[in-house]
């Protein structure tokens, strides 16, 4: 899993290829810390999907562009372009199942 921040993101974001899930989250979030262990387990098991992990209490820029009113908070990018919000139960069957629901929509606009 990897921090990112708003500086560089969207260049950063345009050449990624594959799939990124956007992670917003908090250190003192519990259910942050059940998602990012789920989201590291994920990202070992899948070789074309890296998790980013921005913590909306620094990046508020972000935080604010992409609408987060609550935390956890999941986007979804693919060869990055917006695919949509990720909004699923924490487990790992759950959120495995709902992206292979989705790997052939198409990418939608930006909150």
């Amino acid at each position: 899993m990897q921090k990112v921040s708003e500086l560089g993101f969207w260049q950063r974001m345009s050449e990624s290829r594959d799939w990124v899930i956007l992670f917003f989250s908090s250190a003192g979030c519990a259910s942050c810390k059940h998602w990012r262990r789920l989201l590291s387990e994920y990202e070992r098991q899948r070789s074309d999907l890296v998790v980013w992990e921005v913590d909306a209490g620094i990046d508020m820029g972000l935080t604010r562009e992409f609408e987060v009113y609550h935390l956890p908070a999941l986007f979804l990018f693919r060869d990055g372009r917006y695919q949509r919000p990720i909004q699923v139960e924490a487990r790992l069957p759950a959120l495995d199942a709902w992206l292979k629901a989705r790997e052939q929509w198409p990418a939608e606009e930006l909150p």
